[in-house]
């Protein structure tokens, strides 16, 4: 929109004032203002795309609220929140007509009737579209049509549409992005009470096949809301976590190819003596996305590179979660090859400490205990932001997660973010990739979750060079 040329909003004309607004007043941001002189290449070139099918509404999911009687504003938070202004009395009549159940021509037709100038509609619809206030009732390709046609599935996913379509700008692309879910294959390593709680929000949440994986039977403690229920105590905790996520799919997810793992792949015996599961799920290209969730606190707080061995080799990204003694981890999420990965841990944290592998092998080596401490509030939030994580990178974002341990302590609850950054002699090579000099100011941001802005970086493009930050402690 900074390409428009400026002049003084007038009648017909639409000034917007970004979403940089603070507190709960909603304090007004920098006023864009967009003349009729709209660049005709952009504005002919969005109706060829769009004009012949597109029924344009106005997000829905945005509250609209008038500041006066000329400022109308759409969203509530800073981070969506946009002001349009001055918007004359048709205008504004108009604005109600944009509820997706009209075509262009017939919006056309109700301006005219409403003494709107000549070309105001198609103006409008241009300039709501590049503010990303607009959608298309009819919008997407195929795969949208085709979940437009499951009623059931789509309004058990509405609220994730409405959610998808305040980060995605374009019309229609955030049915798209729903659709696109539909193909996706995640895995999930381990069951207790974050992995079975985050596969089920994956399941829920419309990705098309979560596969979960751990060893042994469902114990009383296992048990969470969301997750395994107290009929499945005594159950192999894989059969009871996949009916879980059969339980919390939208719809019935596609057929399980022939390359995908299976529970009887791998023997009991096996899977109770290995937790940190190196000799299970061989995270084949076919997976979107591996989460490692293991029950284990060792392992959340120090994974074994061997487990993630096979991701780097396949170039599957990975994710981890879980909970160690009061905190919750989740992160980082590796790009293979891009970003740090458990190698790189272990051996940054080896540098600012010669005594760390001294301390994991007693660790490892030491009486283990029956149950680990595992706050169930704690783990429900370690899986809701591990999920939401997983859910953006899916859906092509670069979540924060990227290269970043977030890590948030009980009774404080208050997160931080430790970098992970590639190590120069890690054999997964993130180390070697030449980056450019960071000069940006961005490490006070990343120390908390309230410093986050969305990026706009690729989410397989995303630097480990940008990721800003101080280790507080070498663990």
């Amino acid at each position: 929109m900074d390409n428009f040329p400026r002049r003084p909003a007038g009648p017909g004309m639409l000034a917007l004032v970004g979403g940089a607004m603070t507190g709960s007043t909603g304090a007004r941001g920098t006023h864009r203002t967009l003349s009729p002189g709209c660049c005709p290449r952009c504005f002919l070139g969005f109706l060829r795309l769009r004009g012949p099918h597109m029924h344009p509404m106005v997000k829905p999911a945005l509250r609209r609220g008038w500041r006066d009687l000329n400022t109308v504003q759409f969203g509530m938070t800073p981070a969506h929140a946009l002001t349009l202004g001055p918007v004359d009395t048709a205008t504004g009549s108009f604005l109600e007509l944009l509820n997706g159940t009209r075509g262009l021509p017939l919006l056309r037709e109700e301006g005219r009737r409403m003494d709107l100038p000549e070309g105001h509609v198609d103006r409008l619809v241009t300039r709501l579209a590049r503010a990303g206030l607009l959608d298309d009732a009819r919008g997407g390709g195929a795969a949208a049509r085709a979940l437009r046609e499951k009623k059931e599935v789509l309004d058990r996913l509405r609220p994730d549409l409405a959610s998808l379509s305040l980060v995605a700008r374009e019309p229609g692309e955030a049915i798209d992005r729903l659709a696109a879910r539909r193909d996706l294959r995640v895995q999930v390593r381990g069951a207790g009470r974050v992995g079975a709680v985050l596969a089920a929000l994956l399941s829920g949440a419309g990705i098309g096949e979560v596969d979960v994986l751990d060893g042994g039977c469902v114990e009383p403690w296992d048990v969470a809301p969301g997750g395994l229920p107290v009929e499945a105590v005594g159950e192999r905790r894989t059969a009871a976590a996949r009916r879980a996520v059969r339980r919390a799919a939208p719809d019935r997810p596609a057929r399980r190819g022939p390359g995908a793992p299976h529970e009887s792949h791998v023997s009991h015996e096996t899977r109770e003596s290995h937790e940190s599961y190196e000799s299970y799920g061989d995270g084949e290209p076919g997976h979107s996305l591996v989460i490692l969730a293991p029950r284990d606190d060792l392992t959340v707080h120090a994974p074994d590179p061997v487990a993630a061995a096979a991701l780097i080799t396949s170039g599957t990204p990975h994710l981890y979660a879980g909970v160690v003694e009061a905190t919750g981890v989740v992160g980082p999420l590796v790009l293979p090859g891009q970003t740090g990965c458990a190698e790189c841990l272990h051996r940054g944290r080896t540098d600012r400490d010669e005594t760390w592998p001294r301390l994991v092998a007693q660790w490892r080596s030491g009486r283990r205990r029956h149950v680990r401490p595992c706050d169930l509030a704690l783990a429900t939030t370690v899986a809701g932001l591990a999920a939401a994580q997983a859910l953006a990178f899916l859906d092509g974002e670069s979540p924060s997660g990227v290269g970043v341990r977030w890590e948030v302590s009980a009774p404080g609850l208050n997160w931080r973010a430790r970098p992970v950054w590639p190590h120069p002699d890690c054999p997964c090579g993130a180390g070697r990739k030449p980056v450019a000099e960071d000069t940006s100011n961005e490490g006070a941001s990343r120390e908390t979750m309230a410093g986050q802005r969305p990026s706009s970086t690729p989410c397989r493009r995303a630097d480990a060079a940008r990721l800003a930050g101080t280790w507080r402690a070498h663990v």
